[in-house]
């Protein structure tokens, strides 16, 4: 084996056993999020929140990177052309759906906000077939109404208790402000931050997707030469 075969071999091996650590703690980070957002109870009903969503999907990427970067590892360690080439393939599907997502995060923002804010409208619409719901929405963001305390008010309605800090509504200063506003302020956080790590993550795949390559054709090219 040459010194260029060993030299992408290795640094593709130790590269993939840093994506795993990194793959873990994203699992990790994702799990503690996800336990501190804590699940709700509604009527009788446990579950998550909806902002829990961002911290799912977390674990979800984490898993799967970890999974590829292992592929990886045992290409790499293995000098496996068949498993070195899947999981290029399997970066280069990776990098084009992050890549996709991240650009579509960046150019449609305004409607991606827009998108948000009409999850919630929908939500405060439907209400009085599924009151459970909107319920869930204000406890988990901790807000009142679509726009504030005032729907309830225009809706001839009580204001219920989650609609109020410590459920008291006895002071007109403890209701909280509309969960239209708060979510759109939530996803845009969340999507800005996602939207950095994307890139970070597109980058360092690019250098594992350039070295597994590397690995595959110069092992593929050792063996052919072997043959003869």
């Amino acid at each position: 084996m040459d010194c260029g075969t060993s030299t992408a071999k290795y640094v593709l091996f130790a590269f993939n056993t840093v994506v795993v650590v990194v793959g873990l703690l994203g699992i990790v980070f994702g799990a503690l999020i996800l336990n501190s957002i804590g699940v709700i109870e509604v009527d009788g009903h446990v579950g998550f929140p909806i902002q829990a969503v961002l911290p799912i999907m977390l674990i979800t990427l984490g898993s799967i990177v970890v999974f590829i970067a292992f592929l990886g590892c045992c290409g790499a360690i293995r000098e496996s052309v068949c498993m070195t080439m899947c999981y290029a393939v399997f970066l280069l599907v990776l990098l084009i759906i992050q890549l996709t997502i991240v650009v579509l995060l960046w150019t449609n923002k305004d409607k991606f906000n827009s998108a948000m804010g009409e999850v919630i409208d929908k939500a405060w619409d439907s209400r009085s077939k599924n009151p459970a719901v909107f319920e869930a929405i204000q406890v988990s963001l901790k807000c009142c109404g679509k726009n504030g305390v005032t729907d309830y008010v225009l809706s001839l309605q009580t204001p219920p208790a989650s609609c109020c800090e410590h459920n008291d509504c006895s002071n007109p200063l403890n209701f909280y402000g509309g969960c239209r506003s708060k979510f759109q302020e939530f996803m845009s956080f969340s999507t800005d931050t996602a939207k950095y790590v994307g890139l970070g993550l597109i980058a360092v795949e690019l250098v594992g997707f350039i070295f597994a390559c590397c690995l595959a054709n110069n092992v593929r090219n050792y063996k052919r030469r072997n043959a003869y």
